[in-house]
């Protein structure tokens, strides 16, 4: 999927759905909030539906509310001086997004866009603000995202560094992958060819071969959407040979 150039911010469609607060407790960033909280926020928060490729956000846009994605899933991407497109990261449901505007009050630093269908739970700037700066656990929690988000910028900055174009294909897989509760290392929703691309700035065809030796290795193999890695430190070798 390759987000194409925009001229107007599209708004996607309001659902007119009440978003409950039982719905909420299940967001991890409003977890354990009390539930007279968690009853105002419902009250505030409206539901936007998107369809696949249209436009969450512009980067730019001065609109500064707090995102949540409740189903779906979103690529966050950015555009280079030179206009090229760069691929992040990906949202999931039950995490947030856009917080450094609703922190600062800046215009919004990335472009998001609907990888699927998705539903957005849209928190009107007052309320984020009051939420974030009047709540310990989620501060901290928002704090230890952030810091979370700076390490994994400083890592993909280093990865489009990478001369060689296997090589960022085989580091993106590497810093993709996590464990899942039985040890193995995964990617759950694997991107597509054209996804990878876009993160590491390479064409769709060389993300294809690229990956094509990792599963005729053996270092990877496909369930469905779920990607397993089975050798992780013949992986790691891969990307120091083609460094």
């Amino acid at each position: 999927m390759t987000p194409q150039p925009h001229t107007k911010p599209t708004s996607g469609r309001p659902d007119r759905d009440p978003l409950g607060a039982a719905a909420l407790a299940k967001i991890p960033l409003l977890s354990d909030l009390p539930e007279a909280l968690l009853a105002e926020l419902a009250l505030v928060m409206r539901r936007v539906r998107y369809a696949k490729r249209e436009f969450v956000l512009h980067k730019g846009d001065r609109n500064i509310d707090l995102l949540f994605l409740l189903e779906g899933r979103l690529m966050v991407y950015d555009i280079t001086p030179e206009g090229r497109q760069t691929g992040l990261n990906f949202v999931s449901p039950g995490e947030f997004f856009g917080e450094l505007a609703s922190i600062d009050g800046l215009p919004r630093s990335a472009t998001v866009v609907a990888a699927a269908a998705s539903v957005v739970g849209v928190l009107p700037m007052q309320a984020a603000r009051k939420l974030i700066f009047g709540n310990p656990i989620v501060a901290e929690r928002m704090l230890r995202h952030v810091a979370l988000k700076v390490r994994a910028s400083t890592e993909y900055r280093v990865l489009l560094g990478i001369p060689n174009a296997f090589c960022r294909v085989y580091s993106l897989v590497h810093m993709l992958a996590k464990p899942d509760p039985g040890k193995l290392l995964t990617i759950e929703n694997m991107p597509t060819h054209e996804q990878i691309g876009l993160m590491s700035n390479t064409s769709r065809e060389t993300v294809t071969r690229a990956l094509q030796v990792l599963y005729e290795q053996g270092v990877m193999e496909k369930d469905g959407r779920r990607a397993i890695i089975r050798d992780p430190a013949l992986l790691q070798n891969l990307m120091r040979e083609h460094q």
